[in-house]
């Protein structure tokens, strides 16, 4: 990677770190696999850097997604879970609400978990969710659909559309 590359490649990394964090911790549910997540996405933008620098966000966030499903995939058969997750600093108010709707969006396939992050969290539209998961947007569409659903039974008493909850 040549200098202004690299120091380009810093700087995304630098300002975007949190944000993109944020995302992986809702892809994945947990705060060291959210780490690991953009640790290995950012090491598989490197290579594409010099093409993607003008714009990287929405290639970084498909590397994301794709990556969580993958990892899913990989790793649903070894892992066990925790009986409670582990404390998180919150007002108590927010803290019963955010674990609520944390719990709920886990529960979800990867894919439609994707779509609702993306769409509804990221903010991203139909058209761009489509295009960060490689899928139509007929597609993002039924996903959404099918995810806000759920979790409008899983957690009745929310609006589906309340993404800024979910936050860690």
């Amino acid at each position: 990677m040549s200098s202004p590359d690299r120091a380009g490649f810093e700087e995304f990394v630098a300002a975007r770190r949190g944000a993109l964090l944020r995302t992986a911790y809702l892809l994945t549910g947990g705060h060291e696999d959210a780490e690991d997540l953009v640790q290995v996405a950012l090491v598989k933008v490197v290579p594409h850097w010099h093409r993607i620098s003008d714009r990287p966000e929405p290639y970084v966030r498909r590397v994301l997604a794709r990556e969580s499903v993958s990892r899913w995939r990989r790793r649903r058969w070894r892992e066990v879970g925790a009986a409670e997750p582990p404390e998180v600093a919150a007002p108590a108010h927010d803290l019963a609400e955010r674990e609520m709707l944390r719990r709920a969006l886990l529960s979800l396939a990867p894919r439609q978990r994707a779509v609702v992050v993306l769409r509804y969290y990221e903010d991203l539209t139909e058209r761009q969710t489509a295009e960060t998961l490689g899928i139509s947007v007929g597609t993002v569409k039924s996903q959404a659909r099918d995810g806000l659903a759920r979790l409008r039974t899983l957690v009745p008493d929310q609006r589906g559309d309340r993404a800024d909850t979910l936050r860690p």
